[in-house]
């Protein structure tokens, strides 16, 4: 067993990593900080298996990926299973809530998959597979938010909406990888040594949603909330 204890952060893509990684190492200065980065949103496709998920079976997808996570950990670093006192997990909300009115036809036809997100709808060339795919992801969500463990793990969600870039930039755009990355390091830069000043940030109205965990998530499940910046990331550092 290792001396201090670890925390498994399961991430969307590297660009979270490299924008809240040294935040979260300084913070939780007295545990293990440790990344699963799942190479896209979990909550809509197992990248693993490539397969659409579901409210039935996303607990197990989520384990399997933390167990591979953890036998990983544990080569490298001799880690057991009862050295991990909690998993956090942080995902993009990308308007996942909303009615299906607000899901129209995109008129531009450039790039034809792309789905573009604004703070009051959704565009798309595939309409109604982006709002077959919103009932699947809030369904999905609301699972996760309900759930307390997986693998024996405390678990707790937390959000941005519509995404990180959105909530930590103020940018409601599609950015490519590279920009993501570059954006990613230069956050982690800003506050680097600065946890009180992100803290501040990311606790700020109108960004931070009010009242405890669960009613941040009722309140992100409502109208157009899910598209517009709002996160709950501050309730991570309340919970400490």
């Amino acid at each position: 067993m290792s001396e201090k204890k670890v925390i498994l952060l399961i991430v969307e893509g590297p660009s979270d990593e490299a924008a809240l990684g040294t935040i979260m190492e300084e913070y939780f200065n007295s545990e293990y900080i440790k990344f699963l980065v799942v190479h896209g949103d979990i909550t809509v496709k197992d990248s693993v298996t490539n397969k659409f998920v579901t409210m039935t079976d996303i607990i197990s997808v989520i384990d399997k990926q933390v167990q591979l996570k953890l036998e990983e950990l544990k080569s490298q670093y001799g880690y057991n299973k009862e050295d991990y006192i909690k998993i956090i997990h942080i995902v993009d909300m990308d308007g996942a809530c909303i009615s299906d009115d607000k899901v129209v036809e995109k008129e531009n036809e450039e790039n034809e998959s792309k789905v573009l997100y604004f703070t009051d709808h959704i565009e798309a060339q595939n309409v109604e597979g982006i709002r077959k795919r919103n009932a699947r992801k809030a369904e999905v969500l609301y699972k996760l938010r309900t759930t307390k463990v997986i693998g024996k793990i405390p678990y707790h969600i937390y959000y941005n909406s519509c995404n990180l870039e959105h909530v930590l930039y103020n940018e409601l755009k599609d950015f490519t990888d590279d920009q993501k990355m570059e954006m990613a390091d230069d956050f982690a830069e800003k506050y680097e040594g600065k946890i009180n000043e992100f803290i501040e940030f990311i606790s700020d109205k109108p960004i931070a949603v009010e009242g405890s965990y669960k009613d941040t998530w009722k309140y992100i499940e409502r109208g157009l909330n899910s598209l517009n910046r709002h996160s709950n990331m501050h309730k991570i550092f309340e919970l400490t």
